[in-house]
């Protein structure tokens, strides 16, 4: 296989036509190597656009990398810049992290599956990008005193969450974590209709209430992330 010319096609005809044309999101397309983050029996399909299977020792485990356009698509969203923070849930095989890494200043991602979250960190290792932390937690945690994620999140505020997976509804507690003027984005909804959403914290950042503005981006599906919240189903 020619991996440039695949690298080529993934972005001219896969990328570009879902509306990513920032050109320093497309740049780094072409410079971090997508191939060195799947797993070994998939690296042939590193470039087509599908989801590709998190199988780790060839054992499979429910969970997937994105197709490269929704990873293109939602970095360029976020409009991440140098000297922000990053939280990440859902670390997978750790290249989504690794193309937030290149645009901000610190990525902390929390993968629940430890066997995922060692490949993350095998890969990010490989590719010498240190400004990124896996941390094996279960990212539904989050503002959960005395849990793992709840410790990480209570650190800071946060001027990016990202959700590398999909939620039924996006969590409070997480959107509670941004700062003012951060940006949470997530895949939200259930099997068949989910959405991509973006989610900006328009208030002050000290206020008792949090006000939001939300963004539909585009329609996609997505593996749901273990142990959130999901929709009551209706009775009739």
């Amino acid at each position: 296989m020619d991996i440039e010319r695949a690298r080529f096609n993934m972005v001219e005809q896969q990328i570009r036509p879902w509306d990513v044309l920032d050109p320093e999101v497309l740049e780094l397309l072409y410079a971090l190597k997508r191939e060195d983050f799947v797993p070994p029996a998939y690296r042939a399909m590193a470039f087509t656009d599908m989801e590709i299977p998190l199988a780790v020792g060839d054992l499979p485990t429910g969970q997937a990398m994105f197709s490269p356009k929704v990873e293109a698509r939602l970095l360029q969203e976020l409009a991440l810049q140098r000297n922000e923070s990053v939280l990440e849930v859902g670390s997978g095989s750790g290249y989504m992290a690794a193309l937030m890494a290149h645009r901000a200043g610190q990525v902390v991602s929390l993968e629940i599956h430890p066997a995922i979250a060692q490949f993350a960190k095998e890969n990010l290792s490989r590719a010498a990008i240190t400004n990124v932390r896996i941390e094996c937690a279960d990212g539904a945690q989050i503002g959960t005193p005395g849990s793992v994620a709840g410790d990480v999140s209570t650190q800071q505020g946060w001027d990016a969450i990202v959700l590398s997976g999909s939620v039924a509804l996006m969590p409070e507690n997480i959107l509670a974590r941004l700062r003012a003027g951060g940006r949470a984005i997530a895949i939200v909804g259930e099997a068949p209709v989910m959405s991509a959403r973006l989610f900006t914290r328009i208030d002050g950042g000290g206020s008792a209430v949090a006000r939001f503005e939300t963004v539909d981006l585009f329609e996609t599906m997505a593996i749901p992330l273990q142990h959130f919240p999901q929709l009551e189903s209706f009775h009739f």
